[in-house]
């Protein structure tokens, strides 16, 4: 079996880590706007579920997730999943708690306009 290396460097407190183009790359600058329109992050507040059940924070009607989250709380709990609707409406968590019937979750929908 073979190990790839690759070389990291430690920064101390304050220091700028820089990012160059590799030889016969190219970069091109995107300019993206300030402000989303229609940013809003929706919450579903931690609640025990059992597990593997999926809870969904959804966007309000009229917008489209751009983006969210998941975190499992317990003794050992595990983040099982975290992605978007397949509608593409909100965002979905699921975990699991090895030992116990249940998991604590909480889901986070980041939606903008349509």
């Amino acid at each position: 079996m073979r190990y790839l290396s690759i070389p990291f460097a430690v920064l101390a407190a304050g220091a700028c880590l820089t990012m160059s183009t590799p030889a016969g790359a190219t970069s091109t600058p995107v300019s993206a706007p300030a402000v989303v329109d229609g940013y809003q992050v929706v919450t579903l507040p931690n609640a025990n579920v059992p597990n593997f059940q999926r809870r969904t924070a959804l966007c309000p009607a009229g917008k489209r997730v751009i983006g969210g989250g998941a975190e499992a709380q317990g003794n050992e709990a595990v983040l099982v999943g975290s992605f978007p609707t397949p509608t593409g409406n909100g965002w979905i968590g699921l975990g699991r708690q090895p030992g116990n019937a249940t998991v604590g979750i909480s889901v986070f929908a980041i939606c903008a306009n349509a």
